[in-house]
Parts: structure tokens; C-alpha cells; sequence
């Protein structure tokens, strides 16, 4: 006897789609149909979409007076998200299911190794070697950061301590220059963790829309931290995840983009980033290695 094939299996090209596999493995299926991702988030947020069907409901129809047209829905069933919705449905995406406790819970510290490519004063971009340490506080103004650059001839970090930017080389601290403490605090308070914490850091959210580029659709999501840095989001409609962010200081426009996003420890990752200014490209990292939950030596972030 010749079994029947499940309709989601033959939907998806013989994969078949179950949300709790789907959490359990820790990954995700790029063969998947937007609206079987879209019930996952909706079933984890408990957000139910007024223009979809209610399902368990008394199926017995109830008339109305006065009929009136119903906009159709749009593709994956999203239509009526608010802002808080797609910001708390990218924050359980990057938890894996686990959401803001989750992130909590594994990323209390981060180690990262990588490279960076940066553009110089000459024009050309310079390759050099990076670590990050990061000691997770109540908010992003409360983290302890220690970022690391290996140059050919020399070593020297940027931490952030304190709510303060300073700079050591040799054991000896030192002001960093206005537009390398700018790009190491844009790096704290410009990224995707602006998103993932807002509601630690007090932020406002605003859903600007959708916004389609290259065939590939967007919710627009605006981010305004308590010292009203604003930084524009796009995620995707079909993954929740953070694709590209925009933001503007001191009249430059700048650009980042994610790419190769893979899962470390149970949270989402993205390993290549790209910063562009005014549409030139400024700089590239590419982590090698992040661990997150190992222990930080304090010691580290003390000098003098």
C-alpha cells in the first residue's frame, strides 16, 4: 500500500515543516512557505492577526448589519502587526524560540575573534585582527566592553566602562581620537542589540512600513534610544531578522549590512557585517570565533 504524502511535505519540496522540530534542531529550513514561519511567530508571540481566521473559535458565523469590504490579506499573514510585534517577534527569532530570556540568559558574556578590514586616511582598507570582550549589564549603557585591534606593529583597545569611552596601550590610558570613540560607540549602541533591547534601554519603536528592495520585503522599524539616537531597521517579512540598519550623525549617512547568519549556543548570529558611509564602504569585520557564557576576567576591564 502506497502511503499518502502529507500536503506540507509536498509543499515544501518533501520537507516536512514541524515548529517544534524546527526548535528543537535550532535551525531553519530556507525550503520553508512564509505562512507556516509566520504561524511559528505568531503561535510563540500569542498575537492573534484580526484579518486571518480564528481557529477554535464557535464556528457558527455571526451577521453583520452593514457589510463592509475587507482589505485581502497580504502574503504570510502579517498585515496588522504593530510595531511592538515585529520588534518582539525578530527578538524571539534571535533567541531561537527563547526570546529576550534566552539572550539573557546565554549572552551574560561574549567572547569574539575575528578580522576587520578598515578604511585609512589614504583611502585603501587596512586588514587586522580583533578581539571583543563584553561583560552584559542590566542595559547597553551598563555593558562592559573591551574591543582589542592587533596592528602589524602594535596593540591597543577601546573600552567602554562606567558609561565612559577610553582608550589603553601599554597599561597606560589614553583619550581616543573623536572619530575612533565615535565608530567604537556606534558599534555598542548602532547595532542589532539596539533592536533585541529596546525595551531594556527604554527605547521608543516606531513601525515606519514595509519597503521592498531587490524583490526582498521589509518591515521598517525605527529605534530611538534615551539620547535620542535614532537607527532605522530592516527586517525581513519572510525570517524576522535584521538584514541592513540605517542611522545619521554629524550629517554622514551610514549603512550596515548582515550577512551569513548562523546559530551560536542557541541565538542567532550574523558572522560578516559591512559598514558603508555615504554609500562608500568603510569597513568589514568577519567574526571567527564567539562564545557566549564562559567567564570574564573583571580584571580586565581595570586600569591604573
Amino acid at each position: 500500500m502506497v502511503r499518502k504524502k502529507r500536503p506540507d511535505a509536498e509543499n515544501f519540496g518533501g520537507v516536512c515543516y514541524n515548529p517544534l522540530l524546527f526548535l528543537s534542531q535550532m535551525k531553519l529550513k530556507r525550503t520553508l512557505g512564509k505562512s507556516h514561519f509566520f504561524s511559528l511567530v505568531l503561535l510563540l508571540l500569542g498575537v492573534a492577526i484580526a484579518a486571518g481566521p480564528v481557529h477554535g473559535q464557535d464556528p457558527t458565523p455571526t451577521p453583520s448589519p452593514s457589510p463592509a469590504a475587507t482589505p485581502a490579506p497580504q502574503r504570510g499573514g502579517t498585515q496588522e502587526l504593530n510595531a511592538e510585534q515585529v520588534a518582539e517577534s525578530t527578538v524571539i527569532i534571535y533567541g531561537l524560540g527563547g526570546g529576550r530570556q534566552t539572550l539573557d540568559q546565554i549572552r551574560r558574556t561574549t567572547f569574539e575573534r575575528g578580522k576587520v578590514r578598515m578604511r585609512n586616511a589614504t583611502g585603501s582598507m587596512d586588514s587586522s585582527n580583533y578581539q571583543r570582550w563584553i561583560i552584559r549589564g542590566e542595559n547597553s549603557a551598563k555593558d562592559k566592553v573591551r574591543w582589542e585591534q592587533e596592528l602589524p606593529a602594535t596593540r591597543y583597545s577601546l573600552m567602554h566602562v562606567d558609561e565612559r569611552i577610553f582608550g589603553v596601550f601599554n597599561d597606560t590610558v589614553f583619550t581616543p581620537q573623536d572619530e575612533a570613540a565615535r565608530s567604537f560607540e556606534q558599534s555598542m549602541f548602532r547595532g542589532i542589540d539596539a533592536l533585541l533591547r529596546y525595551k531594556e534601554n527604554e527605547s521608543k519603536i516606531e513601525l515606519v512600513g514595509r519597503e521592498k528592495q531587490l524583490g526582498v520585503e521589509y518591515f521598517v522599524l525605527d529605534v530611538t534610544d534615551k539620547k535620542d539616537r535614532k537607527t532605522r531597521f530592516y527586517i525581513s517579512v519572510r525570517t524576522f531578522r535584521v538584514m541592513q540598519l540605517e542611522y545619521e550623525e554629524l550629517g554622514v549617512k551610514y549603512k550596515r549590512k548582515f550577512y551569513d547568519y548562523r546559530f551560536a549556543q542557541g541565538t542567532l548570529v550574523p558572522y560578516r557585517t559591512v559598514l558603508w558611509a555615504d554609500d562608500r564602504e568603510v569597513e568589514e569585520a568577519t567574526i571567527g570565533t564567539i562564545t557566549f557564557g564562559q567567564k570574564v576576567d573583571e580584571g580586565m576591564f581595570l586600569v591604573g
